[in-house]
């Protein structure tokens, strides 16, 4: 019986963390635009996906700013509070997955996004709107 308790979760406390998650995926998506990352989206898979909520997608120039996006992501996502559960690719500049739980962030180097197209993957998952700060859109 303990553990029934355990598992049922109040609508209340869904709603807080399915609130977190979409706040942890727009921090993401803004420190992404703070760095200049291009083509920002963020897609709702929940119902979709098992393994995560939100996915995070966005595309930078180079190899260096694939990797400066990635680290002002994980920076950010750290001060929210979403300790990421693990990166891929770091260093190499191609595509870096970091993995929030509730929040997947991929920043990928515009060649490759086109290639893998994970845009075309998701295209039944909702697009949520990204409210960008007033500061934020003047340089946008």
């Amino acid at each position: 019986m303990a553990s029934q308790a355990r598992q049922t979760q109040t609508s209340a406390e869904m709603m807080d963390d399915s609130a977190m998650a979409i706040q942890a995926a727009e921090k993401a998506a803004l420190a992404g635009i703070d760095k200049k990352a291009e083509d920002v989206r963020i897609l709702d898979v929940r119902g979709l996906a098992s393994y995560t909520d939100f996915l995070v997608l966005m595309s930078a120039a180079s190899d260096r700013q694939v990797n400066a996006v990635a680290d002002a992501v994980d920076d950010e996502l750290r001060k929210f509070g979403h300790r990421p559960i693990g990166t891929e690719g770091q260093g190499a500049g191609n595509w870096i997955l970091i993995d929030a739980g509730d929040v997947v962030v991929h920043v990928f180097h515009s060649e490759a996004r086109s290639f893998y197209d994970i845009d075309s993957l998701w295209s039944d998952a909702p697009r949520l709107a990204l409210k960008i700060p007033r500061a934020v859109a003047s340089v946008v």
